[in-house]
């Protein structure tokens, strides 16, 4: 398109942040705008080696030696590490309401960036597939597309890993878990997963878009490690703290 055409659609139809509604430069469609971007709540150090929690908010006495919180060192969670960038409120909170639930995929771009800027330094080099959650058939139909497999698209782009989709599947159709307590969300996903022979002896990170009670990312590394995975991580974009 022609430079003049595509400042005409700028001004008769400006891009527009899809979390505060400012209007966004010259060219650009769908990203988040600067004040929101930076105003996103990061994880920063130090937190938990194995979940990611981050210590600031923890009280004293749940926090652990040898960079565990207490919570880990006393029952170890079923995956080697967790890691998230940035807590699940605010601007990050209406971006990912906006990417699932409004179909803004193009956010996945901006999302993925924040969780390789947060998160990327983290990886080891030996990390050989990151595996999306999947979602059910049905949901996935009904919303078009799976948010957990573009992220992974894109953070796979930036790392130098490879997506394997087919490595991890949702087996039975589980209810939504926004509304579920936390006993009643493992429940829910128990047995819902099942991981692919090929998983057998590799690194592979479980990619989501958020970590809240932690009971889909654990069903999903139990299904790994029964079929032989040799390492398995978490990433996520946010997390409830």
């Amino acid at each position: 398109m022609k430079a003049w055409a595509t400042a005409a659609l700028d001004l008769l139809y400006p891009a527009l942040c899809p979390v505060c509604s400012a209007t966004l430069g010259s060219g650009r469609r769908d990203p988040l705008c600067a004040a929101c971007w930076l105003a996103i709540p990061r994880i920063d150090p130090p937190y938990c080696a194995v979940c990611g929690v981050p210590f600031a908010t923890l009280e004293p006495r749940a926090l652990g030696s040898a960079g565990l919180c207490g919570p880990c060192r006393i029952e170890p969670p079923i995956w080697d590490y967790a890691r998230a960038a940035a807590r699940y409120e605010g601007p990050l909170r209406d971006a990912l309401h906006a990417f699932k639930f409004d179909a803004r995929r193009a956010l996945a771009r901006p999302l993925a960036d924040l969780v390789v800027e947060q998160c990327g330094a983290s990886l080891t080099a030996d990390v050989e597939a990151l595996v999306p959650v999947p979602l059910g058939r049905a949901r996935e139909r009904e919303r078009g597309f799976n948010q957990a497999r573009l992220i992974a698209d894109r953070l796979a782009a930036s790392l130098g890993c490879c997506v394997k989709p087919g490595w991890l599947t949702r087996v039975r159709p589980t209810a939504s878990q926004s509304d579920l307590g936390a006993e009643e969300r493992r429940a829910n996903v128990r047995d819902a997963f099942v991981a692919a022979a090929s998983v057998a002896g590799r690194h592979v990170v479980v990619v989501d878009d958020v970590l809240t009670t932690g009971a889909t990312a654990a069903e999903c590394c139990r299904a790994l490690r029964a079929a032989g995975a040799r390492a398995v991580g978490v990433l996520s974009v946010a997390r409830v703290v």
